[in-house]
């Protein structure tokens, strides 16, 4: 047969279907096509579905039960069936964790290890050997410390439609500052985002405020028009 897989690989492929793994499922793990599952599949029942020897040291629940993927889960729960060549990540374990904590993506550390550490794998069982430690990578959070009375943030937002006089309706745009220590905050409505009433608006919210930070940041600010 043309195309022969390693031994391991095969025997892999046989014992996670008899684990009750589907065809896509073990394709994802092993890294393998779908149609190569099938005709092992094929080749497991064409021989009296005899049960895969199992590799030196690895166990085998008495009683297997099949696998059932949730539908739309990302991190599904891997069965106690490790067959297979151990991972190439095996030797980077403590490095792609104390990476993990740093926050970084499979893709960043893949890179690392790469051109890095001499690591040979590819991305996809970077990819896998961190669904396997049962880490995801979190949304970084990172808080910003500013000690008072030394920065404010800017922005412009849209406001309420107005009613004039002549019965047109125009809506007005809403200038915020928020202090970045103590957050608290100031707002004014001007209908145009022009200079000039730009400054006039921070001129009041100084006053207002009495002590005015020494510096001031602009938050996704359209461009004032003079």
């Amino acid at each position: 047969m043309a195309n022969q897989l390693k031994v391991a690989l095969a025997d892999a492929i046989i014992g996670l279907l008899a684990c009750g793994w589907s065809y896509r499922r073990i394709a994802r793990e092993l890294g393998v096509h779908r149609e190569t599952v099938a005709r092992y599949d094929r080749l497991r029942v064409g021989r009296g579905s005899k049960p895969a020897k199992a590799i030196p040291g690895s166990s085998w629940d008495s009683d297997p039960k099949p696998a059932n993927a949730i539908p739309g889960s990302s991190d599904p729960e891997l069965p106690d069936c490790s067959l297979g060549p151990p991972s190439l990540c095996k030797s980077f374990e403590a490095l792609i964790k104390k990476k993990l904590d740093y926050g970084l993506s499979g893709q960043r550390i893949w890179q690392d290890l790469v051109s890095e550490d001499g690591f040979t794998g590819s991305y996809s069982s970077v990819r896998r050997f961190v669904r396997r430690l049962g880490q995801g990578t979190p949304l970084p959070f990172r808080r910003m410390e500013c000690e008072p009375g030394q920065e404010a943030q800017v922005d412009f937002g849209s406001g309420a439609w107005i009613v004039s006089e002549d019965g047109r309706k125009r809506r007005a745009h809403v200038l915020r500052i928020i202090l970045s220590h103590s957050r608290k905050g100031y707002s004014e409505a001007v209908l145009r985002q022009t200079t000039e009433n730009f400054i006039r608006a921070l001129e009041n919210a100084f006053q207002e405020k009495k002590n005015p930070p020494c510096a001031c940041g602009l938050v996704q600010t359209a461009p004032v028009r003079c």
